[in-house]
């Protein structure tokens, strides 16, 4: 199974969740943990997804993200988990 971390930063607005699901479902991404808040006003979420089933590198998707991102003024980050386990290693 090819983990893939995602996550989404930035100011609060209506359909965040639902344009970066949509994303991933059209691509046959699933999502495994899901984890979501929103503090005075700002959203950040984390994702753990599968990205196994997805015809596209993660270089594609981290381009395909970055543009999403900013159509909807977020800033969403995607990384292996490997990457993401060891840049939070103590």
């Amino acid at each position: 199974m090819k983990k893939t971390i995602i996550t989404v930063v930035g100011k609060d607005s209506v359909g965040i969740i639902s344009k970066v699901c949509t994303y991933l479902a059209e691509n046959n991404i699933n999502i495994l943990d899901i984890s979501q808040t929103i503090v005075q006003g700002y959203f950040n979420m984390m994702m753990i997804v599968d990205s196994n089933e997805s015809s596209k590198s993660i270089e594609e998707l981290a381009s395909e993200f970055d543009k999403l991102g900013e159509s909807i003024g977020v800033y969403i980050k995607v990384q292996h988990e490997d990457i993401f386990d060891r840049m939070h290693r103590i």
